[in-house]
């Protein structure tokens, strides 16, 4: 079974808590134990000086070994937590009134002792005589000889061997069952605030983990904006900056922004797919009408070429070649865009005289604009300013709103380009006396409209004339004039 984030949390808080307990039980247990050796080394301390002092062990200079035994089996008669012992000057055992076989040492080490005389901190553990590896509390004193030299030391051990058995009998138990009973209450308590605390900690978590479950990328836009506003933490006034250092705050903010990103880009996928659909079926209805006309036309020729006469076929030829042509511009005019879309054409910025450009421009419409008695007019400066761009997009550019701007201006009308300087930059506006863009198709006029409605003025050139500015740092606005027809409008930097 897998375990939540706040089960998991509460059991590896409840086992650190066990250990923590147990630790601290036995720290205690411990300093109690010293504290108690401390106790009993500081009211004993003077035991061993004064069986030092009995004048029964000492006779001219040497030890009375019967005395030493004698007084040995009074003392631990009286007092059967002590066990006595007789040092030479190297601390080998010489003297004891221990049963036969309890003395596993023949030695005792005699730096503790020397500690001990010296008066350092107590408590001090010496070697156990009854054990190869014990060390006890004691009490020493030396015995004085020939020349100040000890003659030996007393050695006492403060808690023998019976009053360990019996200590340990009658303390086991009740330390325990103390011990355990503490452990338990303070464990108990313990988790049970922490389980509180977490609670409190990971609400948030928790319902940021609930929205994550709720959380589909192809819900709605509004779902997902609703889902970033549910997780979002409150503002955060005069608590900013500690919200600023709260980790699940910060998470919350993250999800929030980046479903609140997705719920954008979905709203931006769902345009650009609306207008991919709307832009496909005008491309079909561009192409089905010039190639209905086309098919008619030679189809009429197929079936009635040798009934119709030569001015009437050399009519229908040009009427098909006219919609062959349409076709073929209208296919060059996707390509063209399609490749601008892709990012496939970077822009070669130069510089170069916009001025000429513009003449040129007009040369390839002249006769066009001099079929319809078209003023072709440019309006500059007395020095025209140079532009720094790409020569070919320009040139397109000027030629499609041209064409544009002659197509839509009725005879006997005007097309003129103005160039004007402005901060460091070049303004360039194509303008016309034709009837201008009707207010309904302005919003719309660089997208291609639905299926069935009437084309907008401009077509795919003005989506191609947009895209090759856009690729130049610039965009073309249509603009208001009074006077004038349709005016577009576009920036140019200047030449340094």
């Amino acid at each position: 079974m897998r375990l939540g984030l706040t089960q998991r949390l509460a059991l590896a808080f409840f086992l650190l808590l066990l250990a923590t307990s147990g630790v601290s039980a036995w720290l205690q247990i411990r300093s109690n134990h010293l504290r108690e050796e401390e106790v009993i080394q500081s009211l004993s301390r003077g035991l061993a000086a004064h069986i030092a002092r009995s004048t029964e062990l000492m006779r001219q200079g040497r030890l009375r070994s019967d005395a030493v035994r004698r007084l040995f089996g009074r003392m631990m008669a009286v007092n059967p937590s002590v066990e006595l012992y007789l040092l030479d000057a190297g601390g080998r055992i010489t003297g004891d009134d221990a049963p036969p076989g309890r003395v596993k040492r023949q030695r005792v080490d005699l730096a503790p002792v020397r500690r001990f005389l010296a008066g350092a901190r107590l408590p001090i553990v010496g070697d156990d005589p009854r054990s190869l590896h014990a060390r006890k509390v004691f009490s020493a004193a030396r015995l004085p000889g020939v020349g100040g030299k000890p003659a030996g030391y007393i050695y006492v051990i403060l808690q023998g061997q019976t009053r360990q058995a019996l200590a340990a009998h009658a303390e086991a138990s009740a330390e325990r069952r103390d011990t355990l009973r503490s452990m338990a209450l303070v464990a108990a308590l313990s988790l049970a605030a922490g389980l509180l605390a977490f609670g409190w900690i990971t609400r948030p978590l928790r319902r940021l983990a609930q929205a994550l479950g709720g959380f589909d990328v192809g819900g709605s836009p509004q779902q997902l904006e609703q889902l970033a506003r549910s997780v979002a933490p409150a503002p955060a006034g005069a608590a900013g900056s500690a919200r600023a250092k709260d980790e699940i705050a910060v998470l919350q903010q993250a999800f929030a922004q980046m479903a609140g990103r997705i719920a954008e880009q979905w709203q931006a996928l769902a345009l650009t797919e609306q207008r991919r659909r709307e832009f496909v079926a005008n491309v079909s209805h561009d192409l089905r009408t010039p190639l209905t006309s086309l098919h008619g036309y030679l189809e009429i020729l197929a079936l009635k070429g040798d009934g119709l006469g030569p001015e009437e076929r050399r009519r229908y030829l040009a009427t098909a070649l006219a919609q062959s042509a349409k076709v073929g511009r209208l296919a060059q005019s996707l390509f063209e865009l399609a490749r601008l879309e892709d990012g496939h054409v970077v822009a070669q910025c130069e510089d170069f005289a916009l001025a000429d450009l513009v003449q040129d421009v007009f040369q390839k419409f002249e006769l066009a604009a001099r079929g319809k008695r078209i003023r072709l007019e440019v309006d500059m400066p007395e020095r025209p300013p140079r532009v720094h761009a790409d020569l070919a997009m320009i040139e397109r550019v000027l030629t499609n709103l041209v064409d544009n701007a002659i197509r839509h201006t009725p005879e006997g009308g005007m097309v003129r380009v103005d160039i004007a300087a402005r901060d460091g930059q070049v303004a360039v506006a194509v303008c016309d006396s034709g009837p201008g863009v009707p207010p309904e198709l302005r919003e719309s006029l660089f997208r291609r409209a639905l299926g069935g409605q009437q084309p907008q003025r401009g077509g795919l050139g003005l989506l191609i004339v947009r895209r090759m500015l856009q690729l130049q740092g610039s965009d073309i606005a249509l603009v208001q004039r009074p006077g004038l027809g349709a005016v577009f409008e576009f920036v140019l930097q200047a030449a340094s």
